[in-house]
């Protein structure tokens, strides 16, 4: 049991902190394609660095760690109770040293738990097989790109393409609007795992299972072969780019895999993992030791980075709080910008609390007015009586959009950072009330790390948990592109824009 854990706990902490061989030969083709001085340029430098950066750290790649789901196949007759118990025991132990975050909350208390270990979690599918060892294959998914997973019902209406039929045709038109909708909000550049068939919830689970084939892998039905190599070679001309900012990168991967389906019942499933594809897996023997690891290989490109990041032109505009309204307005979009001082962070439940319990700048535990608030959910570590931000990425704007504008009119925040964009009422609410929204490169969780110089306080752990908890942070260095400004200018809608108009060249059948 001790050997099998440990196992365990090695392939938890590798999959956190270390992509896997073609998953990094992916990124770099991708960083190639792009212009080093473009929006989506700065962004591949960025995520090279900081994937360098999470294996010399031992550090979570993305502060998101997802809900961790484990495939196990076992051979006849093993103890799969003793392996349920290694992976929760491991869990718990990657959980409180900071190799996962504690992501496992209750859905109707709201209470985090701290271990990741619950009802339900962790994810684990169990499979026997008449092989001799034992396969542990473990996927990392965070909530910003398991939210832009979609599923469609066919036949149906799609935006930018028309009707999409019960035909394969029309699953074509699924996967293309799939990759659009995602826009930056999942961290593209990203990978879609599908399935075509089965029922609602087994759709679903094929499109995940898709996820687990190696990107550069051939699929053996020559009809889904054309199909993903059709998808590859089309969705790129979107141009949504890496972190939708427009770009030649946009898909890295597209694997298909189908399911008998019901007479009635045509569902097209779409699993959206973004860039930070963290899959990885172990053989291991009958005493728990590992024999072999999955997704590894010997050519895999150990330094990723070509860059440092957003480097300094000085041509950058420097913000610290309390920054002036005067300071907004001269913002524009494009402008790239650092903050020093301090920062706050906030996300989900901080937004709904401010809101429902009618709160002013007046009655939060810190002085916000001028402030920046920054929507991240980090991983925190408590060393010598002092916290510490391990992984510090944004996480997606979009889930706060129906509170955003509430927000900075009540608390006086000036600047709102975060990644993906976000939307019209928001926009509106940076034009009244003078703001900006500053977009961090999404799952450059070390990068962002690094600039974190002191943990200031924290409110709201024990109500909220240390995703959600408002984090008082003193930052240097501290470097992120204005994508929305206080004069109703906005890259997030002008891409979504542009990327449809390219979308409708799609509409047509193309087999």
């Amino acid at each position: 049991m001790s050997a099998l854990k440990d196992s365990i706990l090695r392939l938890i902490t590798e999959t956190s902190t270390n992509l896997p061989s073609d998953v990094r030969r992916a990124i770099a083709r991708a960083a190639e394609r792009e212009d080093a001085a473009s929006r989506s340029g700065l962004a591949m430098s960025t995520i090279t660095l900081n994937i360098d950066m999470a294996c010399d750290n031992v550090s979570p790649i993305c502060q998101d760690t997802g809900m961790p789901t484990f495939f196990v196949h076992t051979p006849v007759g093993v103890n799969q109770l003793e392996i349920k118990a290694a992976i929760k025991e491991a869990t718990v132990e990657a959980t409180k040293t900071g190799k996962l975050r504690p992501n496992s909350v209750h859905p109707i208390t709201g209470k985090n738990n701290g271990t990741n270990v619950g009802a339900g979690v962790p994810v684990i599918h169990f499979e026997q097989w008449e092989k001799d060892f034992t396969e542990i294959k473990l996927i990392l998914k965070g909530g910003g790109c398991e939210n832009k997973n979609i599923q469609y019902s066919l036949p149906t209406e799609l935006e930018g393409l028309g009707k999409a039929g019960r035909d394969l045709d029309g699953i074509r038109k699924c996967l293309m609007h799939a990759v659009w909708q995602a826009q930056g909000q999942g961290c593209s550049a990203g990978f879609i795992g599908v399935g075509i068939g089965g029922d609602r919830a087994s759709g679903y689970e094929l499109a995940k299972e898709q996820l687990l084939r190696p990107v550069d892998d051939v699929n053996p039905d020559e009809t889904l072969r054309k199909l993903e190599e059709y998808v590859m070679e089309n969705a790129n001309k979107l141009n949504i780019g890496a972190m939708g900012f427009g770009g030649n990168v946009t898909l890295l991967g597209c694997k298909i895999g189908v399911a008998e389906r019901l007479p009635a019942s045509f569902f097209v499933s779409v699993a959206y993992n973004c860039w930070a594809y963290r899959r990885l897996g172990i053989h291991l023997d009958s005493n728990g030791n590992i024999i072999k690891w999955l997704y590894r290989e010997s050519d895999e490109i150990k330094r990723m980075a070509k860059g440092a990041g957003i480097p300094l032109t000085g041509k950058e505009i420097v913000l610290r709080a309390p920054i002036s309204e005067e300071q907004i307005r001269n913002i524009k979009v494009g402008d790239v910008v650092i903050i020093n001082g301090a920062m706050h962070t906030g996300r989900d439940a901080f937004h709904h609390y401010v809101v429902h319990h009618n709160l002013t700048a007046d009655d939060m535990p810190v002085d916000t007015r001028g402030g920046v608030l920054y929507h991240c959910g980090p991983v925190v570590l408590k060393e010598n009586g002092k916290y510490k931000m391990t992984a510090a990425g944004p996480t997606t704007s979009m889930r706060e959009e129906p509170y955003q504008a509430d927000v900075i009119k009540r608390l006086g925040f000036r600047a709102i950072v975060g990644k993906g964009g976000m939307g019209a009422k928001t926009l509106k609410g940076l034009q009244e009330f003078g703001a900006v929204y500053l977009n961090a490169i999404g799952g450059a969780a070390q990068y962002y790390a690094q600039c974190v110089k002191e943990v200031t306080g924290v409110d709201f752990l024990e109500e909220m948990g240390v995703p959600e908890a408002m984090w008082h942070i003193e930052v240097e260095g501290f470097a992120a592109i204005c994508t929305m400004d206080s004069h109703g200018n906005s890259l997030h809608k002008d891409i979504e824009a542009d990327s449809l108009e390219r979308l409708k060249a799609f509409a047509e059948p193309a087999f």
